[in-house]
């Protein structure tokens, strides 16, 4: 029996957890508030995984969820406190070689709020009503309106 390979990420409101271990069977999660337990048999082997996770924080045990595919299985932890983040899945520092975070849905949420959101659509408002008034009057420009030959106007040589 062995840990299955996992990857994390965290979410404002979830954190979630990946066991990669393909074709599943007997897929057993056990999510209480400040641990995960995880087994299943896996592989053409039926080989016995077992991850027993003492969380960094706690969590709602009855809104958590998992679902399993042929090539993993997906928990989805509710947290106990949304929108704290944890900077890492275990309560221990320790570092496990079967647990790594997975960068591919890493999202930094922290820096993401609905009040920059609120601005940055301000913003948007703000660029899409300038422009386009004709009560404006714009100075006058030397030479805009003429239409004089200049130097850059002269034939371009062909190219060899």
């Amino acid at each position: 029996m062995q840990p299955a390979s996992a990857k994390w990420y965290d979410r404002r409101d979830y954190v979630f957890i990946e066991f990669c271990v393909e074709d599943s069977k007997d897929v057993n999660v056990n999510f209480e508030k400040s641990k995960l337990t995880f087994s299943c048999l896996g592989g053409s082997d039926n080989f016995k995984h077992l991850n027993e996770i003492d969380l960094f924080n706690y969590i709602d045990p009855n809104e958590s969820k998992h679902k399993r595919t042929d090539r993993s299985i997906l928990c989805c932890l509710r947290k106990g406190e949304s929108g704290q983040s944890w900077p890492r899945l275990t309560k221990e520092r320790a570092k496990l070689n079967w647990l790594s975070v997975d960068f591919n849905n890493w999202k930094d949420w922290e820096d993401d709020s609905d009040e920059d959101l609120s601005n940055f659509d301000r913003f948007s408002e703000m660029m899409n009503n300038m422009g386009g008034d004709e009560d404006v009057d714009l100075p006058e420009v030397d030479g805009a309106d003429d239409d004089s030959p200049d130097s850059d106007d002269e034939k371009m040589p062909d190219l060899e």
